[in-house]
């Protein structure tokens, strides 16, 4: 008998982290016109931008189908296995429906525990992860979930957009949308709040931007995690991961990944995003 981890690809987990953690990912879609591709299989970041950038269709992206989890279930388990599957915001997406009705199809030959994390992007990842040190260490799947549903309780999520263009195209807006009318070029910086986009804060310049979210990130505190995601600004995202790095125990530098297209069709060019995991009670 094994605990088994499995996430989505807005996890934004690099391929080498799910691998070390034996984590695996399902991927959603992205679809230009009538071509669809598996997100981070089908196309790689680069491609995906270079056509968002410069091509002339807008994408857009759907979940994983039920059957897609239940393939993924039934391939990575054995009998007596129990699968933990760890998700973004249902919120925000009908992956963890898919997930859910997959679980349900399943529910004579595998046990199956769904995680809604109420989060997106890395902090839903930092949750993945959570779950599979627990399942490499032996606990049972119900730590395992109690380890992942930590990590999303502790986690915030704050980005810095240069429009929000894609994010209204996509659908994904929420209360952010208060921001559209504007007829300044504003930098919104929206966070994530009980799953869903809010508005945190706008900045009349890139530079002024950086400064509010890097406050913003301040403002909660030691980490026992933190994550800078980014589209297409690399040099941005290692300067803030600099500045940043003394909020983490000494030795430990904030991971700096790039999101990956289903969360750049949303976001679009020049995102700078913060994922941060609060220290636990015991640990402040």
């Amino acid at each position: 008998m094994a605990v088994r981890i499995v996430t989505d690809s807005t996890s934004d987990l690099p391929a080498a982290m799910a691998s070390e953690y034996g984590i695996e990912v399902v991927p959603l879609n992205v679809h230009f016109g009538d071509s669809v591709f598996k997100d981070g299989v089908d196309i790689t970041t680069d491609q995906f931008f270079d056509r968002l950038i410069n091509g002339d269709e807008f994408p857009s992206t759907s979940q994983p189908s039920m059957g897609e989890f239940v393939e993924a279930y039934e391939r990575i388990s054995e009998e007596g296995d129990e699968v933990v599957s760890v998700h973004l915001s249902s919120k925000l997406s009908g992956t963890y429906n898919s997930a859910e009705q997959a679980s349900k199809h399943l529910e004579d030959k595998i046990k199956i525990h769904l995680v809604d994390t109420e989060q997106v992007t890395i902090t839903v990842g930092f949750a993945a992860i959570a779950a599979a040190k627990v399942a490499s260490n032996g606990g049972s799947a119900e730590d395992a979930v109690e380890a992942a549903r930590s990590i999303s309780a502790r986690s915030s999520f704050y980005a810095l957009f240069d429009t929000l263009e894609f994010l209204a195209k996509g659908g994904r807006i929420g209360r952010a949308q208060s921001m559209l009318g504007s007829l300044l070029k504003i930098r919104p910086l929206l966070m994530l709040d009980n799953g869903v986009v809010e508005p945190y804060s706008k900045a009349r310049s890139r530079s002024a931007g950086m400064a509010e979210l890097e406050k913003a990130v301040r403002s909660l505190g030691k980490a026992e995690e933190i994550a800078i995601m980014y589209s297409t600004e690399s040099d941005e995202a290692h300067g803030i991961a600099d500045t940043l790095g003394d909020m983490l125990p000494e030795g430990k530098h904030p991971l700096v990944s790039r999101v990956g297209p289903v969360i750049g069709t949303h976001a679009g060019p020049r995102l700078i995003a913060v994922g941060h995991v609060s220290n636990a009670p015991e640990e402040s």
